[in-house]
């Protein structure tokens, strides 16, 4: 969370010429609710398992650009999933940074919905971060205009493309 999936994913779109949607806005508009309201009345397994609906079949992979919740690709096999769907890549922050955006959002994250939510995003960045370094090719967005983080997404996009392309073909 607070990296810039979002706004980084809508602008490589439309760069691109793309679709973009966000898992968490597809979820919240299928499940007729906020996700605030999804952990609040149904708990955090029945959201992540509306996570893993959507990647299997929530959306079509053709010219299209997903920016997916932050705790989506930590859930076991979700990484395979997303990598058989298409190019991978990781928005990282610095933990400082995470807090700086995320805190601007408060009621809208659910997970930092507790009594120390800086407490509670460190911890969640140290479960995760290994795992999101591991996911993809990792582009930092701290301290870089969008423009540049744009840039340096469809140069790796680009290439990686290709790659997944030659793969589909040769399978």
């Amino acid at each position: 969370m607070g990296t810039g999936k979002t706004t980084v994913g809508r602008t490589v779109a439309h760069r691109l010429g793309f679709r973009c949607i966000d898992s968490d806005h597809e979820i919240e508009r299928s499940a007729g609710k906020p996700i605030s309201r999804i952990f609040a009345e149904d708990g955090e397994s029945h959201f992540r398992s509306l996570e893993r609906t959507f990647v299997e079949k929530g959306h079509a992979g053709d010219r299209l650009v997903v920016a997916c919740g932050g705790g989506l690709v930590v859930q076991p096999g979700m990484l395979a999933l997303l990598r058989d769907r298409g190019v991978v890549i990781c928005l990282h922050a610095s933990i400082e940074t995470i807090l700086s955006r995320a805190g601007r959002h408060g009621p809208t994250r659910p997970l930092l919905d507790v009594e120390d939510p800086d407490a509670r995003a460190r911890a969640l960045y140290a479960e995760r971060e290994p795992i999101y370094k591991s996911a993809g090719t990792v582009i930092l967005t701290d301290g870089r205009p969008l423009p540049e983080v744009v840039s340096h997404v469809i140069r790796v996009w680009r290439r990686e493309a290709r790659d997944f392309a030659a793969a589909r073909g040769a399978s």
